[in-house]
């Protein structure tokens, strides 16, 4: 199987049970898209070609007047889906803007450096406020395993708020001294 970085996403949300595009984004929003994104413009075309690889099948469901074609995994998709989760490699890979400044924050005036770790630590604490109301969501428990990903999301950004006031108290009375 040829993939790209949003196949497994697209396996795995089917396996999950039959949905559109739309209904796949909609998930992604809400959940992997703190660790893993999918675009639209991904999403689409990606699907099409799984389809055409016999990995999944539509079947057109319009609403109201819209086109709407919802997917669900085949045997064979299935069988990738779990070639995927198997695989040999395990790759944590992790792209963060935020630190990449804070790693060339040196060519800044200090101030204007502990600014941006500043920064950093007010988004920890947004991702946290979204993380909790998707923990406190009203209508059922997240599979165990999805619920996992969720408290390590949680946990790591305790910690990163937690860090970075750490550094910050730490920078500010080096700076002092």
């Amino acid at each position: 199987m040829n993939q790209t970085a949003v196949t497994p996403v697209l396996l795995g949300m089917l396996s999950l049970g039959p949905r559109s595009g739309y209904d796949i984004k909609a998930i992604v929003d809400r959940s992997t898209r703190f660790f893993w994104a999918a675009s639209y413009g991904q999403i689409y075309p990606e699907l099409r070609r799984l389809e055409k690889e016999g990995l999944i099948e539509g079947e057109d469901a319009p609403t109201g007047g819209r086109n709407r074609r919802v997917y669900r995994l085949t045997k064979a998709g299935r069988e990738a889906l779990r070639d995927w989760l198997f695989g040999s490699t395990v790759t944590i890979e992790y792209r963060d803007e935020s630190l990449l400044r804070l790693f060339f924050a040196d060519a800044l005036p200090r101030e204007e450096a502990l600014f941006l770790l500043e920064g950093r630590k007010k988004g920890h604490e947004e991702y946290l406020k979204v993380l909790r109301e998707i923990e406190a969501r009203p209508g059922g428990k997240d599979p165990e395993f999805v619920d996992l990903v969720l408290r390590w999301g949680i946990e790591f950004n305790e910690w990163g708020a937690q860090w970075c006031e750490k550094h910050l108290k730490r920078l500010r009375s080096a700076k002092a001294a």
